[in-house]
């Protein structure tokens, strides 16, 4: 399977909002994550409970928009629009870029999020 693929599946389930169970299927263990709010991540367990922290804390999810996804080499740009209400009222609302390198075995071990806003 190419990277271009690979990165299509994952990006199908970000869709769906299946977020948690896409690092399981397409992240390398060693993974090591960086967003704009410095909230970096060294390993795929601490990413996963980071993720599923915000999940945890998700009221209602009113919108996944994916934009477009670019490829080139090992790596893969994807351009969403996330849209949720919190539990605590508060709105989680960001448009970004996820950038994605992936090892030789089809697994991302980088991601980091460029705030688009």
């Amino acid at each position: 399977m190419t990277i271009n693929e690979r990165a299509s599946g994952l990006d199908e389930m970000v869709k769906q909002g299946q977020i948690v169970e896409g690092i399981q299927k397409y992240f390398a263990d060693e993974v090591a994550t960086s967003d704009y709010g410095n909230l970096n991540t060294e390993n795929k367990a601490q990413f996963v409970a980071k993720i599923q922290g915000l999940v945890d804390n998700l009221a209602k999810v009113n919108e996944i928009t994916f934009h477009n996804r670019t490829t080139e080499g090992n790596t893969s740009n994807s351009e969403f629009t996330f849209d949720f209400d919190l539990k605590d009222g508060s709105k989680y609302y960001h448009h970004e870029i996820i950038s994605r390198d992936w090892n030789d075995a089809g697994m991302v071990v980088r991601e980091r999020y460029f705030d688009k806003a």
